[in-house]
């Protein structure tokens, strides 16, 4: 089963935006927003993926992506 795997590092990096930057325009704490970045989470509320999506100027595929051969870590029972 493939996973999905966040691109907010390589959208950031094509606004040259900081973590601190849009942490502080989006209202989410650095560290938050690191782990988000590094895709050390496990959901994400559609209120702060809208956040992210209006100060990047981006759709969430730009951020999301689904990789049908990465291994999923997670699992839905």
């Amino acid at each position: 089963m493939g996973k999905i795997v966040l691109r907010l590092d390589r959208v950031m990096a094509d606004r040259k935006m900081s973590l601190n930057e849009l942490s502080e325009k989006v209202g989410v704490s650095n560290v938050n927003l690191s782990k988000i970045k590094t895709g050390k989470i496990s959901a994400i509320r559609f209120s702060t993926l809208e956040a992210i999506c209006d100060v990047l100027k981006c759709q969430p595929g730009d951020i999301l992506e689904f990789d049908p051969d990465a291994v999923s870590d997670h699992t839905d029972e």
